[in-house]
């Protein structure tokens, strides 16, 4: 299977570059797994879909503002920082631009030095470990000193940090948002429970790992980075009981999906606990745990686009993807959304 394979026209103005007012204004492609039949709406008429008995699956992950801008201490240069993983405590494995200059022992302050760090060594990928100095609160420093780590296909500022969260975000770590949640609303929400439907949660804290390109020409030989996650006892429960019951494990999300179906064993059964996944799931793979998708439009020839095409089938989702430029849907982070079931 070719990388090449997954590749589809995109014209530069379709990729949203602002978050809609209301976040559940957004359109909504319906598409069957099973026929390829594509319905067309709005993000809130997601309720038409949904059955009572089925479970949807949330990632409640929160973004930090992990982009930080600091000054080496010797020359004065301007160095741009991106946290990527909370290595230790205060050590933190970061993208460094510009690397040439981020040798270890070098200095960095941050805020006037509010923030200090310094490179103690060079990882996988060229990437940084730093060590960061500083008094107070780790998180209260993040939030007054860092910006949100938007994708570089979104060049407009955003306005509202909050507009990179989802409304259910909770546990800290994230490089980037799971932005299919980012359709829904608080009271959307309390609409799909009063219909019947159950809400799950579970945690991962997405990587920018999930976001880079492949750059090999056979899909199998692409290694994925691996992400925290974190599925609790009560939620495995719950989970698996609507499989009991007959219900659907719906995910929202393509980071909800992997979380899934690497805690879910082959007897398709999901098993609370934490770790560390580089799944990858590209067409060929047998799901085990999940029977509906609510995701964005993801970039061409990327990982979550070969994700969606296990699902759907990748004849339907290249169909659906030609069938979305043709009707001007929004697409990526703060793009329209497609439901798979």
């Amino acid at each position: 299977m070719r990388t090449a394979d997954f590749y589809y026209d995109l014209p530069q103005e379709l990729i949203a570059q602002d978050p809609l007012e209301d976040r559940s204004a957004s359109r909504l492609m319906h598409l069957s797994k099973t026929d390829g039949a594509i319905e067309h709406g709005y993000f809130r008429d997601i309720l038409r879909y949904l059955r009572k008995g089925d479970c949807l699956v949330i990632n409640d992950t929160k973004v930090i503002p992990a982009r930080l801008y600091g000054h080496k201490k010797d020359t004065g240069a301007l160095i741009e920082i991106l946290l990527l993983k909370r290595k230790a405590d205060n050590v933190w494995e970061c993208l460094v631009k510009p690397g040439k200059k981020a040798r270890p022992g070098a200095q960095i302050t941050f805020g006037n030095g509010i923030l200090e760090g310094e490179i103690v060594d060079v990882v996988e990928e060229g990437n940084r470990l730093i060590q960061f100095r500083y008094d107070g609160i780790w998180e209260e420093i993040l939030d007054q000193l860092g910006e949100m780590p938007l994708p570089p296909y979104i060049t407009h500022k955003l306005k509202d940090k909050n507009r990179y969260q989802t409304v259910y975000a909770k546990n800290e770590g994230s490089a980037a948002a799971p932005t299919a949640g980012l359709h829904f609303t608080r009271d959307l929400l309390q609409q799909v429970e009063e219909m019947g439907v159950k809400i799950a949660h579970v945690t991962l804290h997405v990587g920018l790992g999930t976001f880079r390109p492949v750059k090999v020409d056979d899909v199998k030989d692409h290694h994925m980075h691996s992400e925290f996650y974190v599925v609790e006892e009560d939620q495995a429960a719950l989970i698996n009981e609507t499989k009991r019951q007959g219900g659907r494990v719906i995910s929202v999300g393509t980071t909800s999906c992997r979380t899934l179906e690497s805690a879910a064993g082959e007897d398709g059964v999901l098993k609370a606990g934490s770790g560390w996944t580089d799944i990858f799931i590209y067409p060929g793979y047998s799901f085990k745990m999940i029977d509906g998708l609510i995701t964005n439009f993801h970039l061409p020839e990327s990982t979550l686009l070969m994700l969606v095409s296990a699902l759907a089938g990748k004849e339907h989702i290249m169909a659906a993807y030609a069938e979305a430029v043709k009707e001007r849907y929004r697409f990526f982070s703060f793009g329209d959304a497609m439901f798979i079931e």
